[in-house]
């Protein structure tokens, strides 16, 4: 039985709570930044897990439509993968050491919802990411 910190998106039909799954759940759990399938897969195979890159791949793919994680593309079009909270919010990522932080954008969501509007769209959803050097990886820093 899960905690209520814990997500139910595999609860419907077709979608069991597998040990695989859960162990990326804890995998991405201990993790401050964005990271790929294969750094997933090389973790969990050193930690003893026996799990597949392919079943990696199905599984976060099925875990980012349920909402579970989100993902963002590298500059080199990887798609990497993050456990986040579960309000609305927006990642500031460093390109340097993938620290990622979880930012607020109300101007970008009234910005959105403007945008849309001008068009006569409505329902507007949108993602933003930022990305930077943080502190530890600033030129400038000493």
């Amino acid at each position: 039985m899960s905690s209520q910190s814990e997500p139910r998106a595999f609860a419907g039909p077709g979608r069991r709570d597998t040990a695989q799954r859960r162990a990326l759940r804890e995998a991405l759990a201990g993790s401050d930044s964005f990271v790929s399938a294969q750094q997933l897969y090389d973790t969990l195979r050193s930690g003893g897990a026996k799990i597949g890159l392919a079943t990696i791949y199905r599984t976060l793919l099925a875990m980012a439509e349920a909402g579970e994680v989100d993902t963002v593309r590298a500059a080199d079009g990887e798609t990497l993968y993050r456990k986040c909270g579960t309000e609305h919010h927006h990642h500031l990522v460093c390109r340097g050491c993938g620290l990622t932080i979880e930012v607020e954008g109300p101007s970008v969501e009234e910005w959105a919802t403007r945008a849309g509007a001008a068009h006569g769209f409505t329902d507007v959803e949108h993602m933003v990411e930022l990305f930077g050097l943080c502190a530890a990886c600033s030129p400038t820093a000493a």
